[in-house]
């Protein structure tokens, strides 16, 4: 397995444990109620859909920089730029729909650290 390949798959399982940790120590451990506001109703954030959510963003971010190798010169600034401009827009979710003042900053939390991770690891590709 070459090095660029054993770092994405890295980043591609990376992204999502990290995450799982931040969820594990603020939801059991801390017993923060991580909650959201879904139109009319409230909806439980469990470990499910953490891992779900930021398994699809990294391969969302892993297929856009794909697409930028292809038809870029300079990819991986391209794709740093790009990421970094969805990391901003995607943390509207947790600022507007967290349940409280803890839910949000998990959530917020959670989006910082799976960006953080994606671009780190997926830039230097």
């Amino acid at each position: 397995m070459n090095t660029s390949l054993r770092r994405l798959l890295l980043t591609a399982i990376g992204a999502p444990a990290a995450a799982l940790a931040v969820w594990a120590l603020a939801v059991p451990l801390a017993g923060t109620a991580l909650t959201v506001r879904t139109g009319g109703a409230t909806q439980t954030v469990g470990p499910v859909s953490v891992l779900v959510a930021s398994l699809v963003a990294g391969l969302a971010g892993w297929a856009l920089l794909a697409v930028l190798e292809r038809r870029t010169a300079r990819p991986g600034r391209s794709w740093t730029i790009i990421a970094l401009a969805v990391l901003v827009l995607s943390l509207s979710g947790p600022l507007t729909s967290g349940v409280g003042a803890a839910a949000t900053l998990v959530l917020v939390l959670l989006h910082l650290v799976v960006g953080a991770v994606l671009v780190a690891g997926l830039a230097r590709r």
